[in-house]
């Protein structure tokens, strides 16, 4: 089966993808996460392809479109390389896995800080300002009235 070989391949492009996500992430660069996510998605998408013809393969050479499947057909192999790059494949999947949860760390420890960021703004535009924008003053005196018992 090429398809594993092709599989192999694009999901190192795909590691590198999110490494290159990662880095981005990390200096905070905001102007080149556009491209990188237009060319991640279209990788996920070429991934989603590659898979689909890797099960139809499977189903086609009698076996079920699952992992037992797949043991199944790389035990029928008489090719060693296939079982290597199918391993190859499932260490790069773990790798991918965990660089994506990374990522999604980094980005959600930006929006936190961003989220903070708005939050102090919008908090200190509420209690510093002294008078509205019509001019007004915005400080409320309450009139102080005696109670005699």
């Amino acid at each position: 089966m090429d398809i594993i070989e092709q599989e192999s391949k694009a999901m190192q492009h795909l590691l590198g993808l999110i490494q290159q996500e990662q880095a981005l992430l990390v200096e905070a660069n905001v102007d080149g996460m556009h491209a990188i996510t237009v060319e991640k998605a279209s990788a996920v998408a070429r991934m989603t392809e590659l898979v689909n013809t890797r099960l139809q393969a499977l189903t086609a050479a009698g076996h079920p479109q699952s992992d037992a499947g797949m043991q199944a057909w790389l035990s029928s192999q008489q090719n060693d390389d296939a079982a290597a790059t199918w391993s190859k494949l499932l260490a790069l999947t773990t790798e991918v896995k965990e660089a994506n949860r990374i990522n999604g760390l980094l980005i959600n420890t930006h929006l936190t800080r961003n989220q903070v960021a708005l939050n102090v703004l919008h908090g200190a535009d509420q209690r510093s300002g002294f008078y509205g924008p019509d001019g007004q003053s915005k400080i409320s005196v309450a009139a102080r009235n005696r109670v005699i018992g």
